[in-house]
């Protein structure tokens, strides 16, 4: 873990789905809202759109502890079995607006002919503007990390295996 890392986890399900039926960046850029919040119950929205740039990008609102995030999740790797994800997500709280840097991973690995391995990995990093953020408020970056880390892993842990589900409907309907 760097110095301004906040969280490093990665949490893995089974898909009951031939891998050749999985696309998860098509998963993630037609997810329905609705679906989406299934997932977890702190997801509030989802929607996709293009950056400046062109690229995908998923937007996602959700609460981590207590927090509400805005993430803007531009595609830098588009496989059928593997979706890296970058985001500089807006984070509110009660004192104000900041931001975090956020990378997420998606992959699956072929188990046998019918089931997929699916791993859910999410990073999470200070910005500069998180750092000055915690300085105005007194608050040392080691306390708000080991704050915040058995919230985001959590988080992660329980929306896994949920989206592992979502992605193995959205492959069988395929």
């Amino acid at each position: 873990m760097n110095d301004y890392e906040i969280v490093d986890s990665s949490f893995a399900a089974v898909i009951n789905a031939p891998i050749e039926k999985i696309d998860i960046p098509k998963w993630c850029f037609t997810l329905p809202e609705d679906e989406y919040q299934r997932c977890s119950p702190a997801h509030i929205a989802a929607g996709f759109t293009t950056a400046p740039d062109g690229k995908r990008m998923s937007i996602n609102v959700e609460t981590v502890g207590g927090s509400l995030m805005v993430q803007h999740y531009v595609e830098t790797l588009g496989e059928k079995d593997h979706l890296i994800l970058e985001s500089v997500s807006d984070i509110v709280t009660p004192v104000g607006r900041t931001t975090i840097h956020v990378l997420w991973e998606l992959s699956v690995r072929r188990i046998d002919d019918q089931t997929c391995e699916f791993t859910n990995h999410v990073r999470s990093r200070a910005t500069e503007e998180f750092k000055a953020f915690l300085d105005r408020q007194g608050i040392p970056f080691d306390v708000f990390r080991s704050q915040r880390q058995p919230m985001s892993i959590a988080h992660n842990k329980g929306e896994t295996p949920l989206f592992a589900a979502s992605i193995e409907r959205a492959a069988l309907r395929n």
